[in-house]
């Protein structure tokens, strides 16, 4: 490992000291060094501590510029150097980078906290606060001043001198801990390796995915073999297609008790102390848990709205699954082992009834979809909607090489922003797929900076003499991402914490969902599934195929990620900070609501990154949440038989898309539609109803 150098690193050999030079205001990934971090990160902090010192030391009256504005555009440094490197640590890291994050996590809670817990600061936006209806400020403005007001209620600023020392040990400690948890994920998962020796323990595996595990092999030095690991584009076709029982146990065995072997990587003492921690903090701040207190903040305000609402799709969905089970059964009952049908069992007989009923093989799919092309098609759609134009640079700077960059405009020509792309897995990548923004919207002194945003995947590899072939869930994900890259792109806020994505947690899913209903239609399929030898369109027979599959197993789909969401609620609403058994509360929370055992919840709690520190703590029920806007708001489209109305695509990026945090979600949803959501929209969409 390269020894660390933390400090000593002169400030103009550093990139993050000097105004980027590139044209579109990219980082210099190619000069940026591990050692720079800690010096910008200390310099940001020191710098943003000043400007915060500056605003609560003004003698002039408190105005919306010098105080809620002055708090917005401060931190330029900070924000520079802690966006490149958090993008950078989930996609690149390596033991230093672990380090960092390590030491500047204690750092950063403490600074956060001395704006939050500042008497004067506070005392100002108070007094602006409980003035507001005299200020005549722009709607825009109004929020935001409500945004802060709030933000520093909801971190402290109430509190009395010793409750707000004990918040902050808090954070420093919930800090460190969602982070150990998160490392250990990380390892855990590159720690797996299954090692095939004999060809005959392959039977069933389709050729590609032979030759992919092959060439994993042969990257890890073992020549000759096969190599599988706990990545999902590893294992998932293993248990789709493997007739290896034995290996798909394994396997899955492996992914979903990862960071929960009472090892050095084991994560349940990791979630006593995040979960305690959050509970300490609610109730410190008046809630009577972290529910209470992370919900107060959302479209959906309380938890029993969240209970209420998942009831209403799950109680369809585990009945639909209950269906879906004993359908699988009797496929498993008439090959005459005599084997009930256990969790590794359901990906591989969902895709014998696939093909029994619909004769499709899903990996007779994988040559249509090859992923520049379905990038291209998701482009494509973008620029039939939106007029958005994609120019791939190849000379901009970037940190991998499996990177690439893209120029977007309007039809005029006008920049709206660059979008990198990262879809393949390494060991310096955590699980998963997300969007990031490397630099963010939004207007100061006139000029309107313009966004950088990744998306970054963990999708089937290219292989010696194949490109990069996707499944349908890996096209879905790809569409999805780039929903939430629009989000950011588009973004037309003045103010930067109220740009692109940094809006209320269960209304983050809508631009992101929305698009995974155009991905399959066969319109916009003809524009990206080309066959990736001879650049045939999909045929029309195949086509069909994939429309009448759209609510196979869909049981089992929502079961898996509904059971995650009250699994994350039942968590969020503990009110004891006793120390609990972690898997005793997992199987007690998922018998409670009926959790079928042919169905593994969609993430365990030792490697729930999402809600342990991923930022969707009592959250995780957003994706449901925000699907009920998206089957609703592609209804809209449906609705004057043209997917791609421009009235439509134009009022929702005017009314969605560009507007960021500026407005209250659901008054932007109706806006767009000119009504409430109708819940209804999903169970049609699922096939529930």
């Amino acid at each position: 490992m390269t020894a660390l150098i933390l400090t000593g690193c002169a400030k103009n050999d550093n990139p993050f000291f000097a105004a980027y030079e590139n044209e579109y205001g990219a980082p210099p990934f190619d000069k940026i060094k591990t050692e720079h971090y800690m010096p910008a990160f200390e310099e940001g902090i020191k710098q943003q501590q000043a400007e915060f010192e500056s605003i609560a030391n003004n003698k002039d009256e408190a105005t919306f510029a010098n105080t809620i504005e002055a708090l917005d555009y401060s931190g330029e440094l900070l924000s520079k150097v802690s966006s490149v490197f958090f993008n950078l640590y989930s996609s690149n890291s390596n033991d230093d980078m672990e380090k960092i994050a390590t030491d500047v996590s204690p750092k950063l809670s403490e600074h956060s906290d001395n704006l939050y817990l500042n008497d004067k600061i506070f005392i100002k936006i108070k007094s602006l606060y409980e003035k507001r209806e005299s200020l005549k400020l722009t709607s825009e403005q109004n929020r935001l001043l409500e945004t802060y007001y709030k933000k520093f209620i909801r971190s402290g600023a109430a509190l009395n001198p010793e409750q707000k020392e004990k918040l902050r040990v808090i954070n420093k400690d919930l800090g460190l801990a969602e982070l150990a948890f998160g490392q250990n994920v990380l390892a855990e998962t590159n720690a797996y390796q299954k090692v095939i020796d004999k060809e005959a323990d392959l039977a069933g595996l389709p050729e590609g995915v032979r030759q992919a595990a092959a060439e994993a092999a042969k990257e890890a030095k073992m020549d000759g073999k096969w190599l599988f690991t706990t990545q999902k584009a590893s294992f998932i076709p293993v248990l789709q297609y493997s007739e290896n029982r034995e290996l798909r146990k394994e396997l899955l065995l492996a992914y979903s008790t990862r960071a929960n072997n009472d090892n050095k990587n084991d994560n349940k003492a990791n979630i006593n102390k995040i979960i305690k921690l959050r509970i300490q903090r609610a109730q410190l701040l008046g809630y009577e848990t972290p529910a209470d207190f992370i919900l107060d903040n959302t479209m959906a305000k309380t938890p029993k709205a969240v209970y209420d609402f998942l009831a209403t799709v799950w109680n369809p969905a585990v009945a639909r699954a209950k269906e879906e089970v004993a359908e699988l059964q009797k496929l498993m009952d008439a090959e005459g082992k005599g084997e009930k049908l256990e969790a590794w069992d359901w990906w591989f007989y969902a895709e014998k009834l696939r093909q029994k009923k619909f004769n499709l093989n899903e990996e007779e799919l994988r040559p249509y979809f090859k992923l520049e092309n379905v990038r291209k098609g998701v482009f494509d759609l973008a620029t039939k909607l939106w007029g958005l134009q994609f120019k791939k640079l190849d000379k901009m700077p970037i940190y991998h090489p499996d990177v690439e960059v893209f120029e977007v405009t309007n039809a005029d020509g006008s920049l709206i922003g660059v979008l990198y792309t990262d879809y393949f897995p390494r060991a310096s990548k955590r699980a998963g797929a997300w969007m990031n923004n490397i630099t963010e919207q939004y207007i100061k002194d006139g000029k309107n900076h313009r966004p950088i945003i990744a998306n970054t995947g963990n999708f089937t590899k290219p292989t010696a003499d194949k490109p990069s072939l996707l499944n349908m869930d890996e096209v879905e994900t790809l569409f999805h991402e780039f929903g939430h890259a629009l989000h950011g792109l588009l973004s037309q806020t003045t103010y930067l914490s109220q740009s692109g994505t940094n809006v209320r947690r269960d209304f983050v899913e809508l631009p992101s969902q929305i698009m995974e209903n155009w991905c399959f239609e066969p319109q916009v399929m003809k524009t990206y599934a080309l066959h990736y030898k001879t650049g045939e369109v999909m045929p029309d027979a195949l086509i069909e195929k994939i429309q009448k599959v759209g609510t196979f197993n869909q049981g089992f789909t929502m079961t898996e990620l509904l059971s995650a969401a009250l699994l994350d609620m039942d968590y969020h609403t503990r009110k004891d900070t006793a120390d609990f058994d972690v898997n005793a509360f997992e199987k007690s929370s998922l018998d409670r609501i009926g959790m079928i055992p042919e169905i593994i919840v969609r993430y365990r709690s030792s490697y729930f990154n999402h809600v342990m520190g991923g930022g969707y703590s009592a959250g995780y029920y957003s994706y449901t949440w925000a699907e009920v806007l998206d089957a609703d708001a592609y209804q809209s489209f449906v609705e004057t038989g043209d997917i791609y109305n421009q009235e439509r695509a134009t009022a929702f990026r005017k009314n969605i898309l560009e507007k960021g945090d500026s407005e209250d979600p659901m008054t932007l949803y109706r806006t767009f539609r000119g009504k409430a959501p109708n819940p209804e929209a999903l169970l049609i969409k699922r096939g529930l109803k």
